[in-house]
């Protein structure tokens, strides 16, 4: 157990932070759910219906959908550009090791190095497709949630409109709970990248270490 621990550490910890977090959303989002719902003389509903609820499904999404969106700009940016000095930057001035071409016979390589063709080919891009299809997803499912929670409001003030889930990313509304993650998302990237250039963090591999010169660039 304490070796499980020791080298899984980090995700067992994410992971249990995600789910008290997201508990505790579901949580006092049924709550508040159901005190709107007082407010304007609408039925309150129980806690597993609230969670399969539109207004559930598209308050979820829409944070999902810019923290993949943060991860793939992140994994396909840091790819091709640089930032001299940064911890979180490739070295513009000499090669790195994950941009050697990969060989099918080092040990341990993985089934699809060893495979070759284009499993070899969608591999070498498997991180930031992964992340992208992630982020189209959850897009596509925060436009669900939205749509769902759009048509209730209509039929809470008698409103014949109804818009669907394609209808619905044609709103101002979908594009504004978009931006506003957006946009805050791309802050924190920038705010890494550049705060790794002169800060530190010992014991972090995120950090350069503590004795590095500014202009060097990348943890190591």
């Amino acid at each position: 157990m304490k070796k499980v621990w020791r080298n899984n550490g980090l995700s067992i910890v994410l992971v249990a932070m995600f789910v008290l977090a997201i508990a505790g959303q579901s949580m006092v989002g049924h709550r508040h759910y159901n005190e709107e719902q007082r407010e304007h003389g609408q039925p309150t509903v129980g806690f597993t219906a609230y969670v399969a609820s539109p207004e559930f499904l598209e308050a979820t999404m829409e944070n999902w959908e810019s923290e993949f969106l943060q991860m793939a700009t992140y994994v396909l940016l840091t790819a091709v550009l640089f930032q001299k000095g940064s911890a979180e930057s490739k070295d513009p001035a000499k090669d790195e090791p994950v941009d050697r071409d990969p060989d099918p016979k080092r040990p341990g390589a993985p089934w699809p190095v060893r495979r070759g063709g284009i499993v070899l080919a969608l591999y070498r891009r498997s991180l930031g497709l992964t992340f992208t299809a992630l982020f189209l997803v959850s897009l596509l499912l925060h436009a669900v949630g939205g749509a769902g929670a759009y048509n209730e409001e209509q039929a809470t003030h008698a409103t014949p409109e109804r818009v669907t889930a394609l209808g619905y990313m044609t709103t101002s509304r979908f594009w504004f709970e978009s931006f506003q993650n957006w946009q805050s998302e791309f802050l924190a990237i920038a705010a890494m990248v550049v705060f790794t250039i002169f800060l530190r963090q010992h014991g972090s591999p995120e950090s350069k270490p503590v004795d590095a010169a500014h202009d060097e660039t990348g943890a190591h």
